[in-house]
């Protein structure tokens, strides 16, 4: 197999009309950048993916997701914590029925473009 090539700039490169350093200057703190890696990877796991979906059409318990994801209602609420540790969900309690939902429309936004550019390709 052949090394992959990496890609420089040639000796005539003066760089770009930018200044790099300005655009070093403006970057997101770390922990901002930490923070959106971690949203990121949470977006990267096709349930987690799936139970978004479900979530951006409507509320629901625990229960409707498992039906609806065929999965184990402990695995369902394994998902959901860690969706809702990240803030990418939130629950809301109604007597002994917990009820699911994307916790704001930037989540909802994040995903629907995501989605669409995927069917865009």
């Amino acid at each position: 197999m052949k090394p992959a090539a990496i890609e420089e700039c040639d000796n005539t490169c003066n760089g770009s009309e930018v200044s790099p350093e300005h655009i070093r200057l403006t970057l997101p703190e770390r922990a901002t950048t930490d923070k959106m890696a971690e949203l990121f990877k949470a977006l990267g796991d096709p349930t987690r993916v799936r139970l978004i979906y479900a979530l951006s059409r409507q509320e629901l318990c625990v229960h409707d997701l498992s039906a609806i994801l065929d999965m184990g209602q402990s695995a369902v609420s394994h998902q959901l914590r860690y969706l809702r540790n990240l803030r990418i969900v939130k629950r809301r309690k109604e007597g002994k029925t917990v009820f699911y939902s994307l916790n704001d429309a930037h989540v909802e936004q994040i995903f629907l473009q995501t989605h669409e550019h995927i069917r865009h390709e």
